[in-house]
């Protein structure tokens, strides 16, 4: 399901903004003139439990070793073809911020601000959304982490 449609049958109100094939955040923010800490990047992460998927400002990385103390677990990054298997109906690496759409837990970097704006990638990389992060939380119920450095 595309993420836009997913947002219209949830009746969240979003924008949906197009821009050149982007293929980082950090690209996207430049291309949509915002900045990249109102990008929200979305990181496919892998642990013995299972797919979570990381959501955090373009502008941070995520700490693997504190992740790892707050999940109690190891956790390493997907590969491509791990990315491309379970987003096999959007783009070669491209990772909408909804991992309930595909039974995947998504956790929240604890510094993006609930009434924030933020800018999301959908399904392909040269489509995103803007919505708020408190509607994004409502919709989501991630797990909310200090996990960015």
């Amino acid at each position: 399901m595309q993420v836009a449609q997913f947002l219209d049958q949830q009746q969240v109100c979003f924008e949906t903004l197009t821009h050149p094939p982007a293929f980082s955040a950090q690209q996207r923010a430049k291309y949509l003139h915002v900045t990249g800490r109102q990008v929200a990047k979305c990181v496919l992460l892998l642990s013995p439990a299972g797919a979570i998927l990381a959501i955090l400002p373009a502008t941070h990385h995520i700490d693997t070793t504190r992740l790892e103390q707050e999940l109690n677990t190891p956790v390493r990054l997907a590969t491509d073809e791990e990315v491309a298997h379970i987003f096999s109906d959007c783009e070669w690496g491209a990772i909408p911020p909804f991992g309930t759409m595909y039974g995947i837990r998504t956790i929240l970097e604890d510094s993006l601000n609930s009434e924030d704006l933020l800018v999301f990638k959908a399904n392909t990389h040269v489509e995103a959304v803007r919505l708020r992060c408190a509607d994004f939380e409502k919709l989501e119920r991630p797990l909310r982490l200090r996990f960015a450095l």
